[in-house]
C-alpha cells in the first residue's frame, strides 16, 4: 500500500482535463514536462500559455522531502510561519549526519550519540507539525523517496539538489532551498520560472560494461555543468524505455550536475515493475488508467525538434564506459588508453586508493548486484583487491534484501567496508584522514554524483573520478585509473593472466524486497501538545531571528568582501563535511562562509583584505568586522556561481554576516533563488568584462536601489582607492513579488506578515 494514495488519485483525477485544456491553449502536442507543469498550477485549470525561460509561474507541488542537514534550517524557518501543521505531505530523512569511518554498526551508534540533539529536534518538530520521520540508518533520502513516495506525473520539491532522482519514476521533482519548501509547507504557492525544455533521445541498447551512469556522464560532457540551467531534461526513445527504473533515477539524479531544473522520463513498463516490486501496486493500477497523460504526446517524440528547445541524441549501442573528473563532473574520459594519455599529461595519480559504491545516485539493488558480480569474479579468478572498497546501501530495504541474497557477503569476502545506509563520503562525511588539509595527492573512483575538490574527504589533493558501480568495482580490484575491463587482463595469485567477464545483475530482487524495520516513524495524530525545545546554549541548534530589511542608505559605501576567482560552488561558500554539525546553528556555521572561495587578488583561500585595517584575514572574520561597524559588503563572482547543492546556508550565512549583494557573471538556478528568498540582491554583470574592473579596495554605491523594479537594471558606482570611479550596470531577474521579499527582509518575513493579518 502506497503512502498518500488518496492524494495521488486526486492528482490523476484532474490531470486529464488539465492536460486537454493546456494542449488546446498551447495549440500543439505537449511534452511530459509540460503536462506535469500545466496540471500542477496553483490556480487549477490552465488559462494562459507560459513563455519558457521568461514567465514566473505559481505551482502547487504534491509533496516535500527534506534531509537532516537542510531540514534543520527549513524547519527552524517553518516554526516562524505560524502554522499548526504542514499543508502538504512532508518527510524528513536522517542521512547526512552519519560519518563513514569504521563500518555501519559503529558509525550509526556514534552518529546517534553525537547528533542526538539534532535527531531529537527533527523528530519532535516532525511530530508537532505532522511530518513523516525516517530514522538515522533508514536510508538515503532519494533512494527512500523512490521506493516509497515518488509517483508518475507528480510534482515534488525537496531541500536537496538531488531531489531530481525521483524523475526516474516520471515525476517533476525539483531541488530547492528551505525557504521555498517553507512556502509550500505553509500552504502557499511555489514560484518557478517556467523552464525551457531539452530533449534527450536514446536509441540503441545498453549492454556489457555500459551502464545508465554512462548516459548521464555523456550528457554532462555534452552540456557541461551549466548547460542545463533553467531547463527540464526529458529523456525518451527506445533506449529510454529499455532502462530500469533505478537506472532512470541515476540519470535524473546527476541532472543536478548540469544545472538542470530537473530531469524526467515518461511512464513505462519498467516503472510499473518497480512500483509493484516496492509494494505500490495501487499506484501502478491508478497510473495505468491515465498513462497517456504520463508521457509526452506521440507527435513530440516523433518530431522532437519541433517541441524542445534543444535535442540531443545518444546511441546507447555505441556508448562505452566513462570516467568523469577530476574536480568537475563534466570532464569525461573513455576507459583505457584515453585515460592513460590524459592522466599522464595532467599528472593525475594513476594508482587508485579507494573505490566507493553507493550514495543517492547508485545504491539500488540493481547497482549493488551488478557491482557484486565483478566482486564475485575477483574471488573466483583469484584476484586480490589493489584498492580499498567501500559500500553505502541506499536504504535499509535495499541493505536487508542485499544481505539476505548474499550480495553484501560477496563484498565482505574482499574486505570491503560496508558503511551505514547514508550519504557518507558523498557529502564529505568520511573520516579518511586525521589531517585532510595536508593529506597526500591520490586518486579515488566512486559512483557518486559530485567530485569537487575536498568534497569526499576534505583533502584538496584527492582526485575523484565518477563512474558506474560495476566499473568502480573493477577499477578498485585493478587499482589503476586507466584499467579497461573490456580488454585488459590482470595477474591473479597463481601468476595467471585473467580477464573480467561482463557484469551481470538483477533489475529487481528475484525473491522480492524484504525488510524488518524500514525506519519510518509516522507523526502523532495530534502534535499540538509537543514542545520543541532548543537550548540557548546549544552549539548545534539556534532559533532564528528575522532578517532586517536593507534600506537604500545601507547600500551605499558597501565594501568588497571577496572577488571570487573561477569555480565557486556551494561547497566553496558553505562547506559540508565537519561543518554539517552546525547546519541548525546559523551563527556557528557562518564561520565557514566563503572559506573555500579563491581570492582573485592573491589566489589564496580564506585570506582577504580588511579595508578597515588594511590587514589580511579569514573571510568570516573580515565580514564580521564590517558587520560590527554597520557596513554592508558585496561578493563578486564568476560564471555559474553557486553551482552544486540546494544549500540555502550558502545564502543565509552571508546574509547573516552583512553581505547585501552578490554580483556575478552568471548564477546556478537554485542559488540565485536562495539569495532572493533571504532578502539579498543577486545580480549579474550586464557586461561580463566589468568583472575585471573590480579592485581589492573597492567601495560600491547602489545609486538607484530606491527605484528597484522588474526588468530595470541597477546602476552601481564603484569607487576605487585612488578616488577614481567606474559605473557598472547590473542585471537582475526579480519580479514584483521577489522585490517585495527584498523590501521586507526575506520571503519568510512576507509569510509571517500575511499569516498575522
Amino acid at each position: 500500500m502506497a503512502f498518500d494514495i488518496d492524494m495521488i488519485k486526486k492528482v490523476y483525477a484532474t490531470m486529464g482535463e488539465r492536460v486537454d485544456i493546456a494542449r488546446k491553449l498551447v495549440g500543439k502536442p505537449l511534452t511530459l514536462a509540460e503536462k506535469i507543469l500545466y496540471s500542477h498550477l496553483w490556480d487549477g485549470n490552465p488559462d494562459k500559455v507560459f513563455t519558457r525561460g521568461k514567465d514566473y509561474v505559481d505551482f502547487a507541488p504534491d509533496r516535500i522531502a527534506c534531509q537532516d542537514a537542510t531540514a534543520q534550517m527549513a524547519l527552524l524557518q517553518f516554526m516562524q510561519a505560524g502554522k499548526p501543521k504542514v499543508a502538504v505531505p512532508t518527510t524528513v530523512h536522517c542521512d547526512h549526519l552519519i560519518q563513514a569511518k569504521s563500518g555501519a554498526a559503529a558509525d550509526l551508534k556514534s552518529a546517534n550519540s553525537t547528533s542526538a540533539e539534532v535527531f531529537d529536534f527533527l523528530e519532535s518538530v516532525s511530530n508537532k507539525y505532522g511530518i513523516g520521520f525516517w530514522k538515522p540508518g533508514a536510508g538515503i533520502i532519494h533512494q527512500v523517496v523512490l521506493e516509497n513516495y515518488a509517483f508518475p506525473g507528480g510534482m515534488m520539491i525537496g531541500t536537496d539538489s538531488h531531489t531530481v532522482n525521483a524523475g526516474g519514476l516520471g515525476m517533476v521533482a525539483i531541488g530547492v532551498g528551505g525557504a521555498d519548501a517553507v512556502d509550500v509547507m505553509a500552504g502557499m504557492a511555489w514560484e518557478l520560472k517556467f523552464p525551457k525544455l531539452i530533449g534527450v533521445k536514446l536509441t540503441g541498447t545498453i549492454s556489457g560494461w555500459t551502464a545508465p551512469k554512462d548516459v548521464i556522464l555523456k550528457v554532462a560532457e555534452i552540456l557541461t555543468v551549466k548547460g542545463g540551467t533553467g531547463a527540464i531534461v526529458e529523456y525518451f526513445g527506445p533506449g529510454a524505455k529499455a532502462l530500469s527504473c533505478t537506472g532512470k533515477g541515476t540519470i535524473c539524479n546527476m541532472g543536478a550536475e548540469i544545472g538542470a531544473t530537473t530531469s524526467t522520463f515518461g511512464y513505462d513498463e519498467s516503472m510499473e515493475r518497480y512500483l509493484r516490486a516496492t509494494d505500490r501496486a495501487d499506484i501502478a493500477d491508478a497510473a495505468n488508467e491515465v498513462k497517456e497523460h504520463l508521457t509526452a504526446d506521440d507527435e513530440v517524440y516523433a518530431n522532437p525538434e519541433q517541441y524542445f528547445d534543444q535535442v540531443i541524441e545518444i546511441n546507447l549501442s555505441e556508448l562505452g564506459p566513462l570516467l568523469n573528473g577530476p574536480f568537475t563532473p563534466d570532464l569525461s574520459t573513455e576507459v583505457g588508453t584515453s585515460m592513460t594519455e590524459k592522466a599522464t599529461k595532467n599528472d593525475w595519480p594513476i594508482q587508485v586508493e579507494w573505490g566507493l559504491i553507493g550514495s543517492c545516485t547508485n545504491s539500488s539493488y540493481e547497482d549493488l548486484s551488478r557491482a557484486s558480480s565483478i566482486a564475485q569474479q575477483a574471488i573466483d579468478k583469484g584476484l586480490k583487491m589493489k584498492a580499498e572498497l567501500g559500500i553505502n546501501p541506499g536504504s535499509e530495504q535495499v541493505r536487508f534484501t542485499a544481505e539476505r541474497d548474499g550480495i553484501l557477503g560477496i563484498f565482505e569476502k574482499l574486505d570491503a567496508k560496508i558503511f551505514t545506509n547514508a550519504c557518507g563520503p558523498c557529502i564529505g562525511q568520511w573520516a579518511r584522514y586525521s589531517d585532510p588539509k595536508n593529506a597526500p595527492k591520490n586518486s579515488i573512483v566512486h559512483s557518486f554524483n559530485r567530485n569537487f575538490a575536498k568534497r569526499a574527504d576534505g583533502n584538496p589533493n584527492t582526485h575523484a573520478f565518477v563512474a558506474s558501480p560495476e566499473l568502480t568495482a573493477a577499477i578498485a580490484v585493478a587499482g589503476r585509473l586507466d584499467f579497461n575491463p573490456l580488454v585488459d587482463t590482470l595477474i591473479n595469485e597463481n601468476g595467471e593472466e585473467v580477464k573480467f567477464d561482463e557484469p551481470t545483475g538483477w533489475e529487481l530482487p528475484p525473491k522480492g524486497f524484504e525488510v524488518e524495520d524500514a525506519g519510518f516513524v509516522p507523526p502523532m495524530e495530534d502534535g499540538s501538545g509537543v514542545q520543541v525545545v532548543v537550548s540557548p546554549s546549544s552549539e548545534r541548534l539556534q532559533l532564528l531571528e528575522p532578517f532586517t530589511p536593507m534600506q537604500p542608505e545601507s547600500l551605499q559605501g558597501v565594501k568588497l568582501l571577496i572577488k571570487a576567482f573561477g569555480k565557486c560552488t556551494t561547497d566553496h561558500i558553505s562547506m559540508a563535511g565537519p561543518w554539517l554539525r552546525f547546519r541548525g546553528h546559523l551563527d556557528n556555521i557562518a564561520n565557514n562562509t566563503l572559506i573555500g572561495a579563491v581570492n582573485a587578488f592573491n589566489k589564496k583561500t580564506n585570506f582577504v583584505k580588511n579595508q578597515l585595517t588594511g590587514e589580511y584575514g579569514a573571510v568570516p572574520d573580515t565580514q564580521r568586522a564590517y558587520k560590527a561597524k554597520g557596513i554592508k559588503s558585496i561578493v563578486v563572482g564568476d560564471h555559474n556561481y553557486g553551482e552544486g547543492s540546494s544549500r540555502e546556508h550558502a545564502a543565509m550565512q552571508p546574509r547573516h554576516l552583512g553581505v547585501g549583494a552578490v554580483l556575478v557573471k552568471s548564477f546556478a538556478r537554485i542559488h540565485e533563488t536562495n539569495l532572493k528568498k533571504q532578502g539579498m540582491l543577486g545580480l549579474t554583470f550586464a557586461n561580463e568584462n566589468d568583472y575585471d574592473l573590480i579592485q581589492e579596495d573597492d567601495t560600491f554605491n547602489f545609486i538607484d536601489i530606491a527605484e528597484f523594479a522588474p526588468d530595470k537594471p541597477l546602476t552601481l558606482e564603484v569607487v576605487h582607492s585612488d578616488g577614481s570611479k567606474d559605473t557598472i550596470m547590473a542585471n537582475h531577474t526579480y519580479n514584483d513579488a521577489q522585490i517585495n521579499w527584498f523590501k521586507e527582509g526575506s520571503a519568510l518575513n512576507v509569510i509571517k506578515k500575511e499569516n498575522a493579518q
